[in-house]
């Protein structure tokens, strides 16, 4: 099962090339994978094209029989699923639990969702005419997603995308392919046709690009980086390819003086080093409003030294392993650039001296909008706190940055929290909680972080193409 999943069958690369999958906890090799390039993935999308003239002529309803039952084998098979979750990822075994529990709630909620895509029936201006509008699955779908979420990330356009009708191509990050395997394992146990969902892995570059230059392949929905998702928009001129594009995040969090500060520490302790950090809608830039900025800051400290970092499998481990050692080193760097800006550390920071991509979570100070921890995307257990004064400043801090993904408020007071909430630059807002997004909730940004929306009703019709039917001619 682990190899190129292409046309009903399980297969080798072509070209016959291979890599090796690391363990992000202990440094060793998994396994030795097949590695597809782009004659691959031209086979893939001809595989997809073809078997998209009977997929796309089902019914929602059979389309749903197949999305619930893999959702049932997900969850059927939690704990060897999240087991390797851990493995290939190195995140905590309950959050792995969690993150497929989700993705099996995704592919339920969509063989529901199906079922509602209406159309509508448009009054018009003569007697002797009739319009109405329907919605039509788009065609061969190519999806590309990072490994922060291995199953949670595919699974959210996966099963938008087949209950919506089209047929797929898809490829997940290369460093961690074990839980896309399963995901495809359940839908094939499923019923799901051959040629439907055809699975790669290997070098993104030239598969990337047989996505962008191939015409049968009508969209690409890509989760990643700002800087790959730039690289598409450009190539999606070739072919007119549409695109989907959940990109990078520099999350503010607006904390109120009226807020309960123990309380609150101890929540942002827990939601900022989540997956170690690697979530695009991570909670990143902490704001505090200077009349309890020291005993936030105090507080908090306090909360994130208890963390303990460890192997996703080791009970009570709260933090794993960054994925790579690449991952681990930029962190690292971008610490020692912030020191050398003035920041100081309250906690945290260091390399573990073993084996393993781990660093202890950290507390800093000390840092203004100059400082690159408020310029960049972390994505790491760094935790940078700044402070302001009222809410116009930090309004202003908050939204000066080019991403506009997701953005925090914490206040106990109603007018702050709405007027901030609607002056926020960003797609999604999370008022006293830290998870702002759902299953049935649209998810996408503003600016460079992205376009296009996935997750609840938005997310299926991403997937649809809308269109007019006019009949004219008609007896008066």
């Amino acid at each position: 099962m682990n190899k190129l999943y292409i046309n009903g069958e399980w297969v080798d690369a072509i070209d016959g090339e291979t890599l090796d999958l690391i363990n992000p906890a202990t440094e060793e090799k998994i396994i030795t994978l097949p590695a597809a390039g782009g004659k691959d993935c031209h086979i893939a999308i001809a595989a997809a094209e073809k078997a998209f003239v009977q997929w796309s002529k089902t019914t929602p309803y059979t389309r749903a029989v197949i999305l619930k039952s893999a959702a049932q084998y997900i969850r059927d098979n939690l704990t060897a699923f999240a087991g390797d979750m851990v493995t290939e990822s190195g995140k905590p075994l309950a959050e792995a639990k969690g993150e497929w529990t989700v993705a099996a709630n995704l592919f339920e909620w969509y063989a529901e969702e199906a079922k509602r895509a209406y159309g509508r029936v448009i009054p018009t201006n003569r007697p002797d005419k009739r319009s109405s509008v329907i919605w039509q699955p788009m065609g061969v779908i190519g999806v590309i997603t990072a490994w922060n979420f291995p199953a949670y990330n595919p699974a959210r356009a996966w099963a938008a995308a087949l209950a919506a009708g089209c047929t797929l191509v898809v490829k997940p990050a290369e460093t961690t392919p074990l839980s896309a395997f399963r995901l495809a394992d359940a839908l094939i146990r499923s019923g799901l046709p051959p040629g439907v969902l055809n699975l790669l892995i290997g070098d993104p570059a030239s598969i990337g690009e047989e996505m962008l230059n191939n015409p049968a392949l009508r969209k690409i929905s890509f989760t990643g980086s700002t800087r790959v998702g730039k690289l598409l928009m450009d190539g999606a001129s070739r072919t007119h390819t549409k695109l989907s594009l959940e990109l990078g995040g520099n999350a503010p969090v607006l904390i109120f003086g009226d807020v309960d500060i123990e309380k609150t520490a101890r929540a942002a302790a827990s939601a900022r080093f989540r997956n170690n950090g690697q979530v695009c809608i991570a909670p990143q830039r902490f704001y505090v409003e200077q009349s309890i900025f020291e005993r936030f800051a105090e507080r908090l400290t306090h909360y994130v030294a208890q963390l303990k970092v460890g192997n996703g499998f080791e009970e009570g481990v709260h933090v794993g392993p960054l994925i790579t050692r690449r991952q681990r080193d930029s962190v690292l760097d971008l610490l020692e650039r912030a020191k050398a800006q003035q920041a100081r550390v309250l906690t945290g920071g260091q390399r573990l001296d073993q084996k393993g991509f781990f660093v202890q979570p950290a507390v800093i100070t000390g840092v203004d909008q100059s400082s690159v921890l408020a310029r960049n995307e972390i994505f790491g257990p760094l935790l940078p706190l700044f402070s302001f004064e009222g809410i116009d400043d930090a309004i202003e801090k908050a939204n000066d940055t080019e991403y506009g993904l997701a953005a925090y408020v914490f206040t106990n007071d109603l007018n702050t929290a709405l007027l901030a909430a609607e002056r926020l630059e960003f797609g999604i807002v999370g008022i006293n909680e830290w998870a702002p997004h759902g299953t049935e909730a649209p998810f996408g940004g503003w600016k460079h972080s992205g376009q296009g929306h996935e997750s609840g009703q938005e997310g299926l019709y991403e997937y649809m193409e809308k269109k007019l039917i006019s009949i004219g001619g008609l007896p008066g």
